[in-house]
């Protein structure tokens, strides 16, 4: 499958010169004193953005359902501000969207139902109330693959219905930021987290890998810190990364050479499972996380030079186990 997205991003940098390169003049305040909002700042990929602006002394509002909760109180202790709203609610947006000069946005399928449209609601809301309120930038981290998926083989014959939800929600939420007329907006499109494979995640619930994904199966990985510093950099050079659309991977390893990275982290023996999903279940993996024939057939199209291309900074598997597993 060929990565359309980044010959787009390669093309785009002889035309990014021609487009606006700053907002307009009559703002109310310099850029460097306008927040930028950030949703899902309790979560990972917030998270990971409201560390990296607030690293970078850039103001951060964070959007929060539940500003007394321990995992708000955490961001706010970080340097961001809070303020109440939620994405399923478009009337709370609006105060929250006042003077910010940017938007992050994320959004995750409800996994209780996963044949729903809360995922897309949720993105629509965001989008439409960002560009009524005139904000100029939008960074949307959506997930790798999403919008090339119609090219797989066998996608048009109906191989993949079971994924047809997963990505039709995401690809129609980047259409819409396509669509929506901010001034810069950009794409992350990032692989698997690496975070999926600290002990006691889905797909490393006990003593052993749970997958089905394939040992020699080859997934693009990627720390959730450096989405972080990737929509960082979006933000602070919107004119470069204007209509980038970045399928974003740290590292791609097979499942064979993560086992050994992870042992070797550990100081354990582990291998990589050839499991059926009834088998990784049972031995406690998610059952939303299985099986694994779309990574094990079509793989993704997310690859670590693509990042580079743009300087930005990325953890090797082998870094953020040390950095993170290592006993």
């Amino acid at each position: 499958m060929t990565n359309k997205s980044f010959q787009e991003v390669v093309r785009s940098r002889q035309t990014n010169q021609e487009k606006v390169a700053s907002f307009s003049a009559d703002q109310e305040a310099p850029l460097s004193s306008q927040p930028i909002l950030v949703t899902g700042a309790t979560g990972k990929q917030g998270g990971a953005t409201a560390r990296a602006l607030l690293t970078a002394g850039v103001p951060v509002r964070a959007l929060v359902r539940d500003p007394g909760s321990e995992r708000a109180k955490a961001v706010q202790a970080l340097g961001a501000d809070l303020v109440t709203g939620d994405l399923r609610d478009p009337a709370s947006l609006a105060p929250a969207l006042t003077g910010v000069r940017g938007v992050f946005s994320v959004q995750t399928p409800d996994i209780n139902d996963l044949g729903g449209d809360s995922e897309w609601v949720q993105g629509r809301n965001l989008v439409d109330a960002a560009r009524d309120a005139g904000v100029a930038q939008f960074v949307h981290t959506s997930v790798t693959g999403a919008g090339q998926h119609r090219d797989a083989p066998g996608w048009a014959e109906g191989r993949w219905t079971s994924m047809e939800n997963y990505f039709g929600a995401k690809t129609a939420i980047q259409d819409r930021v396509r669509e929506a007329g901010f001034a810069h907006w950009t794409l992350l499109k990032p692989g698997v987290f690496m975070e999926n494979f600290v002990p006691g995640s889905f797909m490393f619930p006990r003593d052993v890998l749970a997958t089905c994904v394939k040992p020699d199966t080859e997934l693009a990985l990627v720390a959730v810190d450096d989405i972080g510093v990737a929509a960082a950099a979006a933000f602070a050079d919107p004119a470069r990364f204007d209509r980038v659309e970045l399928e974003l991977a740290s590292d791609r390893l097979t499942m064979t050479q993560i086992a050994e990275v992870l042992s070797r982290a550990l100081g354990v023996e582990l291998t990589a499972p050839n499991m059926t999903p009834e088998e990784a279940i049972a031995a406690g993996a998610s059952p939303f996380a299985v099986p694994n024939d779309w990574q094990n057939e079509i793989g993704h199209p997310a690859r670590p030079e693509f990042a580079r291309a743009l300087g930005i900074p990325l953890t090797s598997f082998a870094d953020w186990a040390r950095a993170h597993l290592t006993v």
